[in-house]
């Protein structure tokens, strides 16, 4: 079988060529990517576990390998090893054994204490406590890189639960219409109209929300925006001569919708994702701020920024944490922009 090179449509190609012109957003996609890619490996980068450990002729990567004792490397405690002291015996002792470290060798739970030192401490390169450290002595850099981590895998859960909800909701109304539509509109208004405050501090007081109930939760009252689009789209795209060709021809419903309309509703679907992006960080981060959010102590932004709103002698807490979401959420922001331009039907149509 000979090989097909893939490409895209003319119309995609169009759309992608307007958004590389964009330099804007596509340069804020590039970033965006790049710093998704470090937190993906961001073991490698922030944790208090080495890369790499020579000890006696023999190679070890605790990183993404086993756990290993103090014992294992000479130690006299069997819990697992505190691999900075590691690095700093086998400097002393020089026997040829050495530990590569992370440029950042503390990982988001630890609590590093030091003799005559209360946290929180202000940043030190020495210590490679490079933002400093919390109220508990964590490093602030960890935190914040992993609460970046944790905030993008609570984004794309949320948005897979919203879109799946919205879609199939808001496609249903609009390509059934009559009662189903009538009553499903009504419905959703009501729901729509629930305290959504209210219902996390109860979930919340009654249980400890994970991330993933977390994102049921709000993915639950954020959905009913998303139906509107979609049942405008989909009332407009059931007008066109394929919809009917392809009723005339047999088609049932659920191809009609998966293989016809939906396809042709993708660019409204792609626009929103940035800025649903951008909604489910906000929201995230706000929640863990009020305390109703992930339970301590996960990494997150939003208890970062409340212990640095609670402890403003220590600037260093609250001025990372802006910075970072300010930065990050601009990026978003950019991209999504030049997504909805590039997106937008208008440059491409020719009126007669």
């Amino acid at each position: 079988m000979p090989f097909t090179r893939f490409q895209f449509n003319p119309q995609t190609t169009r759309r992608l060529a307007r958004f590389r012109a964009i330099r804007r957003g596509y340069f804020s996609f590039l970033v965006l990517t790049f710093l998704v890619l470090l937190s993906v490996f961001g073991e490698l980068l922030v944790n208090s576990r080495a890369l790499v450990v020579k000890h006696h002729g023999a190679y070890y990567f605790p990183t993404y390998g086993a756990f290993h004792a103090g014992a294992d490397f000479g130690e006299d405690y069997s819990y697992e090893t505190n691999y900075r002291h590691l690095k700093a015996r086998f400097a002393t002792e020089a026997r040829g054994d050495w530990v590569l470290l992370p440029p950042v060798p503390y990982n988001a739970y630890e609590n590093d204490f030091r003799p005559g030192v209360y946290p929180p401490t202000a940043p030190s390169a020495g210590e490679r406590h490079f933002l400093g450290t919390d109220t508990t002595g964590r490093d602030v850099l960890a935190r914040l890189f992993y609460g970046f981590r944790t905030a993008l895998i609570f984004s794309a859960c949320y948005i897979g639960f919203v879109y799946l909800l919205g879609i199939a909701v808001g496609c249903s109304m609009g390509f059934f219409g009559g009662a189903i539509d009538l009553i499903g509109q009504r419905l959703v208004e009501i729901w729509s109209n629930l305290p959504f405050l209210y219902i996390v501090m109860i979930v919340a007081s009654l249980t400890r929300p994970d991330l993933f109930l977390l994102v049921v939760i709000t993915g639950l009252f954020s959905w009913t925006g998303m139906t509107y689009y979609m049942r405008t789209a989909t009332y407009k795209q059931k007008a066109r001569d394929y919809v009917v060709a392809a009723e005339a021809l047999g088609a049932s419903p659920a191809r009609i919708i998966f293989n016809h309309i939906l396809p042709n509703t993708l660019s409204t679907l792609i626009t929103f994702i940035p800025f649903t992006l951008t909604g489910a960080i906000t929201a995230l981060t706000a929640l863990d701020f009020l305390g109703f959010g992930l339970p301590p102590p996960t990494p997150s932004w939003g208890e970062l920024l409340s212990q640095g709103t609670a402890n403003l002698n220590a600037p260093w807490i609250v001025t990372s944490v802006f910075v970072s979401m300010v930065f990050v959420l601009t990026l978003v922001t950019f991209v999504g922009e030049a997504i909805r331009e590039a997106f937008d039907p208008k440059k491409f149509t020719t009126y007669q």
